[in-house]
């Protein structure tokens, strides 16, 4: 069954990630602009169960290391998207009362990319990586929230229904 769910989601997953590479990070946006694949991939955590969350975390981080943006070493944000997802599906797995609610879920989102920014960050300094300066850091993580609170009540209905057709469950959202 999950192999069924998991051959579905493959190409959702795969056309953000062609959607992210190709059109948004062509996108010159003041104070960092924001990350598709993070947004998409962290609601799509947010509806589901932790097992589901981490492996969300780890295809979307798997495909995050593989852009030509990344900064990083290959595996660094591999471990940062799956700690982070796993830790929102967490948050809102049994809960209806989260689940049942944009706000919160477009809240648990943000949380989430502001989070995934500072451990990334963190794990880079520890790998010994140039950051730049704090404020720097600090700026571009409240810009890419600031975006991420744009963009992502926009785009959860289609994240909403894409994960009731792939999970078939009724869309609450």
């Amino acid at each position: 069954m999950i192999s069924r769910r998991f051959l579905l989601s493959l190409p959702i997953f795969l056309i953000v990630y062609l959607l992210q590479e190709g059109f948004v990070t062509q996108m010159r946006l003041p104070a960092g602009g924001f990350s598709l694949i993070l947004i998409f991939s962290l609601a799509w955590a947010a509806m589901s169960t932790p097992e589901i969350g981490a492996l969300t975390g780890f295809g979307a981080g798997l495909m995050m290391d593989l852009s030509e943006t990344s900064p990083g070493p290959l595996g660094h944000w591999t471990l940062v998207m799956i700690l982070v997802a796993f830790t929102i599906s967490f948050l809102s797995y049994g809960d209806d009362h989260v689940r049942a609610n944009p706000l919160n879920i477009v809240f648990l989102v943000v949380a989430g990319v502001v989070a995934a920014q500072f451990l990334f960050a963190l794990l880079g300094l520890l790998l010994g990586q140039e950051l730049g300066s704090i404020s720097q850091v600090l700026f571009l993580c409240l810009g890419t929230a600031f975006w991420s609170a744009v963009v992502t009540p926009l785009i959860l209905p289609i994240i909403s229904r894409l994960h009731a057709l792939v999970f078939g469950t009724a869309s609450r959202i």
